[in-house]
């Protein structure tokens, strides 16, 4: 049996304040909403197919407004002005196949959007 050992600096917790984020990229007509699987101190992290067409529009350090939606659908989103901190492909653990993007809110603009 093989045991991943988790390569990331910080422990991982489980998201509590919100449950999915919507990253809108300029010049297409849809958004991209994915779920929140983890967070630590300085972030969140979600996970993306590796043949995902997404990962081409993204790069470490493209700050996006994005929204982010908790728990309740009848809470409002909170749109927050957030960047890519680390793209990670996953080789051998959980996710497999998949990249795991980290990102970080910067500053929250206005709740509510």
């Amino acid at each position: 049996m093989d045991t991943y050992v988790e390569k990331r600096s910080e422990p991982r917790l489980a998201p509590d304040q919100y449950h999915s984020v919507e990253i809108p990229i300029e010049g297409i007509p849809y958004t991209y909403q994915f779920k929140i699987w983890d967070r630590s101190s300085k972030g969140v992290c979600v996970i993306v197919k590796e043949d995902s067409e997404f990962l081409n529009y993204l790069k470490v350090g493209d700050i996006f407004d994005m929204k982010y939606y908790g728990e309740d659908p009848r809470e409002p989103a909170e749109s927050l002005k957030t960047e890519i901190r680390h793209i990670t492909k996953d080789e051998e653990g959980r996710f497999k196949g998949h990249y795991l993007i980290g990102i970080s809110i910067l500053e929250q603009q206005n709740a509510g959007q």
